[in-house]
């Protein structure tokens, strides 16, 4: 998924699961900053105290440079959550949509309700449980399952000016890296990765809400019709259970009169998801569907989403330890750092996947 789902849907939903439009503002944030993060550089204090980021993403740009490391800690615990299914150990680390592994990451998060970091933790909840419902059949790893038949895509239902741009968006990304764009990336199974890594091979067509499509895997599968439209529509009204909990469990961050049921909201968001355009008009539908009063019981905006990385940029080695815990920035490392942990080192291990 993208920024429009990421950060504009998440606002929206969130606010009308009955959340305040701060905490909406944070979870949404962080949702969305778990794609945008990729600071790695640390820093050290005059009194000693030094802080460590957390990158939870790598851009595009570097792809060519990640490595199985990134692949085990960056991957596979903040963007392709394993989903078990099948035999062998690669086959279990493909991620599957609303997976008993993702259900259970869900349950955890939404228990830590009296940690200091708990709304940017259910931001990097949001996020990586909605990139279930987007990127299944795909997993965090090089792989040959990932790898997919170059001209086998096709869609349905489909307006032929947004067919062109995303033949001709797609057509710019193999003429950037190629069609074995990581195929100096070494997995973590120690072998040549003549396979891809994520959905790489197959391009933005999983983050694009309103897109009915299918392609053949390298292997011979066929991956059958993805109606995104309805993986994502179901993301949306699962999300929507996840913060009407958080509402419930934190009084203190609830807006109890602007809750909506999700029965109430599913039309309006279905045809949100079914706006065919750009990244900028999907955020536009989801706008104006909140100026429009059709998310909350009034109108409102949802405010721009502001990156974390503007402020990091203004901090430097004379800014007070103190001052840097108090910034959300801060606690989006923490809640991070303990996410991938738990992912890593507890959760998938407690299902015979050993990731690091």
């Amino acid at each position: 998924m993208q920024i429009d789902m990421h950060y504009y849907g998440v606002f929206a939903i969130a606010r009308s699961a009955g959340l305040t439009r701060e905490a909406a503002r944070i979870i949404a944030t962080a949702s969305q900053f778990v794609d945008d993060n990729a600071q790695t550089n640390g820093m050290e204090f005059p009194s000693a105290a030094t802080m460590s980021t957390e990158p939870t993403a790598h851009h595009t740009t570097s792809v060519k440079n990640i490595d199985g490391e990134s692949q085990r800690k960056v991957w596979v615990p903040f963007h392709f959550l394993p989903g078990n299914e099948g035999e062998s150990f690669t086959e279990r680390l493909v991620c599957r949509q609303d997976s008993k592994i993702a259900r259970a990451l869900r349950a955890h998060h939404l228990s830590l309700s009296d940690k200091a970091f708990y709304l940017e933790l259910v931001g990097v909840l949001a996020h990586v449980y909605a990139d279930t419902f987007s990127h299944y059949g795909f997993s965090g790893v090089s792989s040959r399952t990932n790898k997919v038949v170059n001209d086998s895509f096709e869609y349905r239902d489909l307006e032929p000016e947004i067919e062109a741009y995303i033949e001709k968006k797609k057509q710019r990304f193999f003429e950037k890296y190629g069609t074995g764009w990581v195929r100096n990336i070494k997995s973590f199974l120690a072998e040549a990765a003549s396979g891809a890594l994520g959905h790489g091979a197959a391009v933005t067509l999983p983050d694009r809400p309103y897109l009915s499509w299918r392609f053949m895997y390298e292997n011979g599968e066929d991956s059958g019709w993805r109606d995104n439209p309805a993986t994502f529509l179901e993301a949306c009204k699962q999300l929507h259970a996840v913060f009407k909990l958080v509402a419930a469990q934190r009084p203190d961050l609830a807006d109890v009169e602007q809750q909506r049921e999700w029965a109430d909201l599913e039309e309006t968001v279905k045809a949100i998801l079914a706006t065919q355009g750009d990244k900028q008009t999907r955020i536009q539908a989801w706008q104006a569907a909140c100026a429009n009063g059709d998310i909350l019981t009034i109108a409102e905006t949802i405010p721009d989403y502001v990156d974390w990385n503007a402020g990091f940029e203004h901090i430097n080695e004379s800014t007070a330890p103190e001052e840097m815990m108090s910034l959300p920035s801060y606690r989006f490392y923490q809640a991070a750092s303990y996410h991938r942990w738990y992912v890593l080192r507890e959760l998938l291990p407690s299902y015979d996947l050993m990731v690091v």
